[in-house]
């Protein structure tokens, strides 16, 4: 049997912080881990932004809730699904997550946490370190062969853990790191390759 470990945002939906940082005007939000590869560099960015500009958690989840899954995904995870479990495993956090989990059939989610104060989020708490690859480690210890997919630095340690690996959509500052990892652009190149 195998599984199926699929990055959420730029590989199902698009980035998150990229419609909160439209729907709040703040440009600095735009950043994610294609930018900043250091996750606690990124978050901290991040929470410093949104606590400084007095951005709430209800604001973000108005923003999350008009994001639409990528155009094809709903047809590609449909597919993977009768071929595969699936696994998302994601460095966003629930409280963001739910609505486009929802807009996906709730698949298997496996990402972090914020810590939030009324509506005002003030942390976040890691699922654990290297949560991705920790996670294809734990698949793998069950005797599951790992297919991973991703697209951006936060994702090289779940790709090199799985049995077999491809970027989506990788931006080339980070695919070119690591050109034995195949790369594809479309849903129909990956599920060729799958």
């Amino acid at each position: 049997m195998k599984v199926l470990c699929l990055d959420l945002e730029g590989v199902l939906v698009p980035e998150i912080w990229h419609g909160i940082a439209r729907a709040t005007g703040i440009e600095i939000l735009n950043k994610t881990t294609r930018d900043i590869p250091v996750y606690e560099d990124l978050m901290r960015l991040r929470l410093d932004t949104i606590e400084r500009h007095a951005v709430t958690l209800g604001t973000i989840r108005r923003a999350i809730a008009d994001l639409d899954p990528l155009p094809g995904a709903d047809r590609f995870l449909a597919w993977a699904h009768r071929r595969f479990q699936v696994a998302i495993l994601s460095d966003t956090f629930y409280e963001f997550a739910m609505p486009l989990m929802a807009k996906l059939g709730f698949p298997l989610l496996l990402c972090h946490r914020l810590v939030v104060e009324g509506d005002r989020i003030v942390d976040y708490r890691l699922r654990q370190e290297q949560a991705k690859a920790a996670a294809v480690r734990a698949f793998q210890a069950l005797e599951y062969e790992v297919v991973a997919v991703g697209d951006s630095y936060n994702d090289i340690d779940m790709l090199l853990a799985a049995d077999r690996a491809c970027f989506f959509r990788a931006p080339d500052r980070v695919a070119d790191a690591h050109r034995d990892i195949p790369r594809f652009e479309t849903y129909d190149e990956l599920r060729g390759a799958l």
